[in-house]
């Protein structure tokens, strides 16, 4: 039995964290039993959430752990795709977690209203020093992968360019490279989900609405992999120019 641990449901999204959904998804693409429970990122082998315990050994970090899904129950997640098409899934993985995921961090913990009702809420009952360090720490971060040396807007039009990127491979296909999902389909729905939940407000957000091909994607999605969990974007998801 697998059990994955995560932050659990919030933010009107059937979990906190991307990373989350991410391995939740592929775990339900793989047919896999699997078993929830809530953690806090220090209890996992590397500081962060998801991590997995299956039969005793723990896995860190969303990627390492599809590795492990796919050596031992002999999955693909990318079955047919041609090594192009891998190529690019794995590109664009790379693009929306390491680039386009810093430009959602910031818009959630560097936004004074956002952070007040979404990621404040981790330090309720803790010391103030405590939530100061890890504001302070948050922003050296985004600093060192070089989002948070740009303007807000700046930032934003960065995380459009990701946002058009996506949409052009995606094109009107159901999932990114066909009528099947592949492992990187759960990195896109999860990244996309997390900026469209209309618990949060933003600029980054409102031009993502824009894209009507990726509102539509995130939808199907959801219904397929969440199907219990209430997902509406009204009234937010007019879309607008992008």
């Amino acid at each position: 039995m697998i059990t994955l641990y995560g932050a659990g449901e919030g933010f009107g999204l059937p979990e906190i964290s991307p990373y989350v959904i991410k391995t939740e998804v592929q775990l339900k693409m793989a047919g896999l039993t699997y078993a929830k429970a809530q953690a806090s990122p220090d209890e996992g082998p590397k500081g962060q959430v998801p991590f997995v315990d299956a039969a005793g050994a723990r896995i860190g970090d969303s990627t390492f752990i599809r590795g492990y899904i796919e050596r031992t129950y002999g999955i693909d997640f990318d079955e047919g795709l041609s090594p192009e098409q891998r190529a690019t899934a794995w590109a664009l993985e790379r693009m929306m977690e390491n680039h386009y995921g810093w430009a959602l961090c910031h818009e959630r913990w560097l936004d004074a209203e956002n952070f007040a009702k979404g990621p404040s809420r981790f330090f309720d009952g803790a010391p103030e020093a405590v939530r100061d360090a890890t504001m302070d720490q948050v922003r050296l971060n985004l600093r060192a992968v070089g989002i948070g040396r740009h303007t807000d807007l700046e930032i934003v039009a960065l995380g459009v360019r990701s946002l058009a990127a996506v949409a052009a491979i995606l094109g009107d296909r159901r999932y990114l490279f066909g009528d099947r999902p592949c492992g990187a389909d759960a990195t896109v729905f999860a990244l996309l989900a997390s900026t469209l939940t209309p618990f949060f407000t933003g600029e980054l957000r409102r031009r993502a609405e824009g894209f009507g091909t990726l509102v539509a994607y995130v939808d199907r999605l959801m219904a397929q992999f969440y199907p219990e969990f209430e997902w509406d974007l009204e009234p937010a998801r007019r879309p607008v120019a992008a």
